[in-house]
């Protein structure tokens, strides 16, 4: 089938467009990658030459930087595991339960949790967290966390959840199996893609999250590298743009290890299985 010729220039008009947006969002990855490398501050894409690891080793040598990042893992993943196991349990129990408008319920929870992690609920979490003793604890960080993301999480699992028929606990449970052992050897490979997505879902939010711990954390012992890195700022708000892009590249490394780890594990084909 031939094209004409209003057709052909359509779609090379199109094409064009296409390029021009995929540069214009390369651009700051290929700055991203190079500047750590590059001895002086520059914000142009030339390579690096020499290309050096000078600035990484700075970073090291900043203890308070490098003590962040452990916060940042401790509070990821003390969020994560609470997260994930609190809501396979309550998305598990709420799916299978005959409670009177559950499904209200989900969406309620849901549309509460955008405000608790958010901007206005910080005056009350603040008070409630200091009143409860935990100011400046990676507990009090964790606990708020997962205030603001179990809702979002038990409903993406509960959708998993209710993919599952009855019938194959059910059978096990008629073969003998007691309902928790129904639960962990059934119902529990079958959904563990949903607790895959949650875990991912939740450590990047957590990870990457600067608001929350910026508010409840004072000594900077507890401070996350999301928090850590302005100290790569002058007092008159001027970037070291050297360092901030090597400390930047760390901090980015755990995100992509995870991505790469799941798309290795899972290869995104995220289907469960039940035990034999």
């Amino acid at each position: 089938m031939k094209l004409t010729v209003p057709a052909f220039l359509g779609r090379m008009a199109f094409s064009a467009l296409a390029a021009l947006i995929g540069v214009v969002f390369a651009l700051p990855l290929i700055w991203f990658l190079f500047a750590p490398f590059n001895a002086r501050a520059e914000l142009g894409l030339a390579i690096p030459n020499p290309w050096t690891l000078s600035n990484f080793f700075t970073v090291f040598e900043n203890k308070f930087a490098m003590q962040a990042l452990w916060n940042s893992l401790i509070q990821s993943v003390g969020g994560v595991i609470l997260v994930g196991a609190a809501a396979t349990l309550a998305a598990y129990a709420l799916s299978r339960s005959s409670i009177p408008g559950k499904g209200a319920v989900t969406y309620v929870l849901l549309l509460f949790s955008s405000v608790v992690s958010g901007s206005a609920a910080m005056v009350p979490i603040f008070l409630i967290v200091s009143a409860a003793g935990l100011m400046d604890t990676h507990l009090a960080v964790i606990l708020v966390f997962a205030g603001g993301l179990l809702p979002t999480a038990m409903f993406i699992l509960r959708d998993f959840i209710d993919s599952i028929p009855k019938s194959y606990e059910e059978s096990a449970m008629v073969a003998g199996a007691s309902p928790v052992q129904a639960f962990f050897d059934v119902a529990l490979p079958v959904i563990r893609p949903g607790i895959v997505v949650v875990v991912v879902w939740a450590f990047v939010n957590i990870w990457g999250s600067f608001l929350i711990p910026f508010i409840l954390l004072r000594s900077d012992t507890n401070m996350p590298a999301s928090v850590a890195i302005y100290s790569f700022y002058s007092e008159a708000g001027t970037p070291t743009v050297t360092l901030l892009a090597a400390y930047a590249l760390i901090y980015s490394l755990p995100v992509i290890v995870l991505y790469l780890f799941v798309s290795w594990k899972f290869g995104f084909r995220f289907f469960g299985g039940i035990k034999a």
